[in-house]
């Protein structure tokens, strides 16, 4: 029973400690970076999609890509199906009721109008696009990509040349 007792304590503690993502709206992430500007990550994704909730699951509840998405990035979660409006740089984005479910502008502006999630979406502090990442991403690969952007990487080096001499310590 005394091991049963300390068993469960360990697994609390340590369950406990475990990083999740803070996520934002995409305003909240556009207000916060007018003051302490950081690249932001928006995870464009519908509540029907599958593999979104399985990169949900799987890559972001990962304690090493949570804790540096948490302090290299302003992550926002944003639903393309949305209904509420968002403004950007004076521009207001509306959902549009089209064919059974619709989208929203500002999804498709996001994802140059080809609609396919989940999408991650990378942007610098001035809010322009640098990279757009579809597909379900396993945990270790998406942390090569996190930090070849989130490190500024991609600003000096190819991607081959990042994937050859960056080592994950998330193992595969």
């Amino acid at each position: 029973m005394k091991t049963i007792v300390i068993i469960t304590g360990l697994f609390l503690a340590i369950a406990a400690h475990a990083q999740e993502v803070k996520w934002y709206t995409f305003e909240e992430a556009v207000e916060l970076n007018k003051t302490h500007p950081k690249k932001i990550l928006i995870d464009v994704y519908t509540d029907w999609c599958g593999w979104c909730k399985v990169m949900d699951k799987n890559t972001f509840s990962n304690d090493v890509i949570a804790t540096y998405l948490n302090g290299s990035f302003y992550p926002v979660k944003f639903n393309a199906e949305q209904k509420e409006d968002v403004l950007l740089n004076g521009h207001t984005y509306h959902f549009v009721n089209q064919g059974a479910r619709g989208y929203h502008e500002l999804a498709a502006a996001l994802l140059n109008n080809q609609m396919s999630y989940p999408a991650v979406v990378f942007l610098n502090e001035q809010i322009q696009i640098i990279h757009v990442q579809k597909g379900y991403v396993k945990p270790q690969p998406f942390d090569e990509i996190l930090k070849f952007i989130g490190g500024e990487h991609y600003l000096t080096s190819s991607w081959e040349e990042w994937q050859a001499s960056y080592q994950s310590p998330i193992a595969e």
